[in-house]
């Protein structure tokens, strides 16, 4: 069932979005050379503690075999599209790191994730980042009532395979609410006018994830994760979006 929400709980969602970006904004400042991933997962874990907040993803069915997220954040790296969990990896020059957050404020979700360079990272590397980052304001630009989510999955993989790369399939985005995975789906590939329709006061979170290689991933050896099969880079980006009157409104920003 998709829930609707009034203007009041867009509200909220909308403290819980800026919250989230505020957040993930430092942690991504903190990305460099010589970090370890689980020093982010404690500078997350801080920041939400400070802000009076809950982590969106801590507890979350997650795992290959119904294990639960045991972090706060998410940090792919290279190959891992999502859900990578944090460890003592320290971040090497060109490496691309994909960060993924989002926290619970009075009960309402926010859901957001960038994918952002190590360094100096390779043309390919900073080519995938540029052309994923795109195809999220292009699935944007779909975002009406009346519209569809085939027009907004459509719209991002026809953008992204125009440049030469693959959307990943076997994961999508989702609608968000009172809890962080809600109807509809939103995948990112599909069909113009095909899948469900788009009214004010839906919530959705679109979420572009994209291979320099073959869309067909795996689990990762931690068993939380999922990488490309043929360990092709993968890049991440996200916004939880709220449709009105006269097309959307991104949540998640600072």
């Amino acid at each position: 069932m998709i829930i609707i929400k009034t203007k009041e709980e867009i509200e909220l969602m909308r403290e819980s979005g800026r919250i989230a970006a505020e957040i993930l904004g430092k942690v991504q400042e903190a990305v460099k050379p010589g970090v370890a991933t689980e020093e982010l997962e404690k500078l997350a874990e801080e920041l939400i503690v400070s802000r009076g907040v809950s982590s969106a993803f801590r507890g979350q069915p997650s795992g290959k075999n119904g294990e639960l997220y045991p972090a706060v954040l998410c940090t792919s790296v290279n190959s891992i599209v999502v859900h990578g969990l944090p460890s003592g990896y320290k971040l090497q020059n060109g490496d691309i790191l994909g960060l993924d957050f989002g926290v619970a404020y009075k009960g309402w979700y926010s859901d957001l994730a960038v994918t952002v360079p190590v360094g100096e990272v390779s043309d390919e590397a900073r080519r995938l980042i540029d052309v994923t980052k795109r195809a999220l304001r292009q699935g944007l630009k779909k975002v009406h009532p009346g519209n569809t989510t085939g027009d907004i999955g459509n719209t991002m993989q026809r953008w992204v395979e125009s440049r030469g790369f693959e959307v990943v399939r076997d994961l999508c985005g989702h609608g968000i609410g009172r809890e962080l995975h809600e109807e509809p789906q939103v995948p990112n590939f599909g069909k113009r006018h095909k899948g469900e329709v788009l009214k004010e006061g839906m919530v959705i979170a679109i979420e572009p994830m994209v291979t320099t290689g073959s869309w067909e991933l795996v689990h990762s050896s931690d068993n939380q994760g999922f990488e490309t099969k043929d360990k092709s880079l993968s890049a991440h980006f996200e916004h939880t979006v709220a449709v009105t009157r006269d097309g959307y409104e991104v949540l998640t920003v600072g």
